[in-house]
Formats: C-alpha cells, structure tokens, sequence
C-alpha cells in the first residue's frame, strides 16, 4: 500500500537535508533550500519500513536517519551521538537535517531560544533536543523521532522520543562480572573486534590519522592500529611554554610504536586566525577551550589522510576523569545535593546568572531546572550503582550532546571522516556488565582498561595520573588576545544583544566575577561567552553592532592591572 505524503532527502558530502510533506503535489516555496542543495528532489525515500537513509560520521554505518512508516516520519540517531540531526516544522512541512546552519534558510526570522542559551552557559553545549534556536529541535542521541499523519495532517501532538534498544548497552546488567582476570581476557578480545570492525573498509597501505594527546586512551587506539597492520600517522597539539605539555608524552608513545608525530602548533595569533572558521564549522556553539586545536589538528591531519581515529569515549566507558570527586560529593553531600553537585563538575555559568545575564533574562530562565536535563542519564531506577550512573550520564552527556558531534562537525568541516574504537555497542554493552570496583580501585581510575593493555604500551603510559588537555586559555586572553576580547565581548555589541551583562568581560578579567572562578577558570568563562557571540555571527549572521571604546581592553594588560590594584587600595 502507497503511503500517504511525500517524504524526499539529498544527501551531499555526508551532510543531510530533505522534507516531508503529507500533500504529495504540493510545490516548495521559494524559502526551500534548492538553491542551496539542488539535488534535494532527487532521492526520495520510500515507503517500504526498511528503508533508512542517513548520513555517518565514521564511513561505516548510519549514525543519523530517516525512515517513513505507516504514514510516519521517524527521525534516528544513535546511541553514541556522533552525527547530530535537527529539525522544524514549517507550516504543513517537516524539514530535518545534519546541520543547523542548512535549516536557516527555511525558517524566515530565526529567534535565540532561551532555554537553550540558558543551558549553553550551564554545560557549554546546548542540551538536546533543545538548540539555542527556537524553531528548530535535536534529535537526541539514541532515540527516534516519530512524527504521524493524521486526518491528512502532521500532527505534533503524537510527537514521542523514543529511546532505541541499544541503550540498553548504557544500563547495567542484572550479572555484575566480578573476576579480574576474566574481565581482562574479555576486554581484549572486545577491543581486538571493536578495531577490526573499523579498519575493515581500509584500502591496503593507505595510512590514517590518529590524535594522539599523549593520554591512555588515544594510545591505545594508536597501539592498537599499529599492532593490526594499519600505517599510522599521529598528530599532537603543542602549546609551546604556555600550556601543560602532554607532548613528551606524545612522543613517547610515537617512539614505542614507531610511527610518525606531527607536532602542531597552538598558539595565540593562530586561534585569532581560526577562531571563526571554527564557529562556522561546529555549527552550534560549543564552548570548550579544546575546540580551536582540534580544528586546527584536523586542518593538519587533512594534508595527509582522509580518515582519523581518536580516543574519544574511554573516559565515559572506564570511569575516568571526574567521578572521584563526584562520587565524594556524593557520599559526603547526602543525596539531595547530587544533581547539584553533578551540575557544577562541568565548571560553567550554574549558580552565577545574576552576574552573567542581563535582567530581562533572568525571569525568563526562572521557571527552568538545569536538572531537568540531566533527568534522564542520572536515573537512579536505570543505574542503581552511583558508578555505573555516573558513567551512563557522562556517554549520554558529555559525551553525545558535546564530545562527539563536536568532533564530527570538525572532522566533517575537514572532509576528514572520524572513527573511534571505544564507540562500539557490544564493548559498551559489556561495559556495564562489569563491577564497579574493576573500574575505580583506590586513586587509580579505569584500572580494568590498564591491566588490559599494559602489554601494549610502556608502563609510565599506561599507569600515569590523567590530565586534562592544558590549553592556556587565560594566559592567551590576558595576554596576546587582550585587546581582541574589546571585540569579541565589546560591551555595547553584548549589550544590544540581550543576554550577557555589558561588562562581564571585564569583571571577568579583574578575577572579582565570583569566588570560585580565579586562574584557569576566568580563560575558560570568557571562552564561553566568545564562541556564543561568535557563533551568533558566524552562523546566525548578526552583524555586531556599533561597537563601544568604552571598556578596558584598549589598555595594555599589565597597566589595566595596576590600575585595578591601586583603586583596590584605595578602596
């Protein structure tokens, strides 16, 4: 039987963009995006149930699509978040796409949403499904979109998220696996299936990329490759003297494995240079200091390869980086406190609007609970163990809604496509299947994973205490990027745009904005608020208005400070 409507896509250069229309013979008024993406006529999906056309991230299987069914339109997206999918609906014609920025165009006056921008400042990614624009809605990484025809009609009100049956590999197993050596024996087998699942597609003796940061995790994926008979070419983010070197680190493993490092550059003048093109390849704002050097490595790796691997995912898979001070929080701070707690791990805005937001916002943003969009991955009744909680809301959050389609839209701007190892269902599944103690054992975090491959990489490797990427955002923005902060944040442009309060850059940058955000913390705020505002020119194409000499940033750094220090004095 002839389903109902009409239900078309294109797909160019793994981006995504097509319609449905429950009135087949109904032409496309002149906002459709033809001219933008001509062949978007061209490639209709079918209404048979098994049809699924998508686009991916990694080369080697849907990460986002589009099915039509008994008169509905299902909107799909993995489990791991890797290749996002927005959204809208315009008049009696749904439109959905990979990127924002392919759905501006249909809408006729795109409008900042603030619950989206309210949540921007709390995590420095928009949670999803919202996204900082108000017409348009994400689909959530591992559920499916299902929107019916009713009475001839798409009707939102049969609207439903529901959550596909792989997130049943983010939940824990009923059997907790408790023997060490077992779990070893199985977690190296899986590993070994994960990398041969993604270099099954490789043409022989063409060499790929792999980001090495100099931690455990990047290492593996590039040990692993190279003990597979892949060639590997790796490539390091230096900071110079500025920011924490991982570099040696780097080396060494290069060194081990032998396969060529490329070190590249990070520095001030650079970030300036790429700051924009970065805003428009993300596509929506993400705020994490990380962004411009990964969008610098991609530009790197591209002269060379066509594919990378990184080793995004092993954090939220082991049980690495910041469960220990949560699950402290946790004990110390009763349970009340939790999503509290929780909250303030992703060190943003929560708990400082009253000094960051213009007052109009503020009852605007009022009736709205951060927590709320953590609900559903900190679920006690999904997770019971707090560990295994805590790492099924990291690979829900800080990973699908931030890491990953981060990463994707880099790697995509590149034409590179991105793969990583530790984003496989079946070793996911039997992630949390594992006890909770072969996780975390004392101070030592993912200690199942190191015991898995310490005959793979050196022991000061494998055994090192994590780090965190040591990009010198507060040096730079204090420093050579001071005067460029007049123009990112120029007080009259924030002030026209009605969200952020004109001078919190400058509050910002005397360290007085609030307690708790002093060195490392200042360069990583007013990052956020950068590539927001940049964001909204880059993409959203709001030209700054006249902007104002009224702000600090035409004075050198140093003499502003003196400045500061006597009229504390005085005081």
């Amino acid at each position: 039987m002839e389903a109902k409507g009409t239900c078309k896509v294109a797909i160019l250069d793994r981006q995504l963009i097509g319609y449905w229309d429950c009135e087949p013979d109904r032409p496309l008024d002149a906002s459709s995006p033809q001219a933008l993406l001509p062949n978007i006529l061209n490639v209709p999906v079918r209404s048979v149930t098994e049809t699924a056309v998508g686009v991916s991230a990694s080369g080697l299987m849907l990460e986002s699509w589009v099915k039509w069914q008994d008169d509905r339109l299902i909107l799909g997206r993995e489990a791991f978040g890797r290749m996002p999918l927005y959204w809208t609906q315009v008049g009696e014609i749904v439109w959905f796409a990979s990127h924002v920025r392919l759905l501006l165009g249909i809408i006729d006056r795109a409008s900042i949403d603030v619950a989206g921008f309210y949540g921007y400042s709390c995590f420095s990614y928009v949670p999803t499904p919202l996204t900082p624009i108000s017409e348009i809605q994400a689909v959530p990484a591992g559920s499916q979109l299902c929107l019916e025809l009713l009475d001839g009609k798409i009707s939102q009100t049969q609207l439903e998220y529901r959550s596909l049956d792989r997130w049943r590999s983010h939940t824990p197993a009923a059997a907790q696996l408790n023997d060490e050596t077992v779990a070893i024996s199985q977690l190296q087998a899986l590993l070994q299936s994960a990398v041969e699942r993604q270099i099954a597609d490789l043409p022989p003796h063409e060499p790929v990329g792999v980001f090495l940061s100099g931690g455990l995790d990047s290492a593996i994926v590039a040990a692993l490759l190279v003990r597979n008979g892949v060639k590997v070419r790796a490539y390091t983010l230096d900071f110079g003297a500025e920011g924490i070197s991982e570099q040696p680190y780097a080396e060494q493993v290069a060194q081990h494995l032998q396969i060529p490092l490329t070190k590249v550059p990070v520095t001030a003048k650079l970030v300036r240079k790429s700051i924009d093109l970065t805003a428009r390849a993300l596509d929506l704002p993400f705020g994490d200091g990380v962004t411009v050097p990964l969008y610098l490595l991609c530009e790197a790796a591209k002269q060379e390869v066509s594919i990378v691997f990184n080793g995004e995912g092993g954090d939220q898979l082991f049980a690495g980086w910041t469960n220990k001070p949560t699950i402290a929080a946790s004990i110390y701070g009763g349970n009340t406190d939790f999503d509290r707690h929780y909250l303030q791990t992703f060190h943003r805005l929560y708990n400082y609007e009253r000094q960051a937001f213009q007052s109009p916002i503020l009852p605007q943003i009022e009736p709205l609970n951060p927590a709320d969009w953590l609900a559903t991955a900190l679920d006690p009744n999904a997770a019971p163990e707090l560990l295994h909680r805590l790492r099924r809301a990291s690979l829900m959050l800080k990973g699908a809604q931030n890491i990953h389609p981060r990463a994707t839209n880099l790697a995509g701007w590149h034409q590179l496509q991105v793969r990583s190892i530790f984003c496989d269902l079946p070793l996911a599944e039997w992630t949390f299947g594992v006890a909770g103690t072969l996780y975390l054992q004392g101070a030592c975090e993912k200690y199942i994973l190191k015991r898995a491959v310490e005959d793979l990489l050196p022991a000061e490797i494998v055994w090192r205490t994590k780090r965190g990427m040591g990009v010198p955002l507060t040096a730079w923005l204090l420093g050579e990027l001071w005067a460029d902060l007049g123009n990112w944040l120029n007080p009259q442009v924030l002030q026209q745009g009605g969200y952020w309060q004109p001078d919190i850059a400058a509050r910002l940058a005397s360290g007085k904005f609030g307690g708790a955000i002093q060195g490392r913390r200042i360069g990583e705020i007013l990052w956020l608020i950068i590539m927001w505002e940049r964001w909204r020119v880059n993409v959203l194409g709001i030209e700054p208005t006249k902007s104002t000499w009224r702000h600090p940033f035409w004075i050198p750094h140093p003499l502003w400070r003196s400045i500061q220090s006597y009229r504390d004095r005085i005081d």
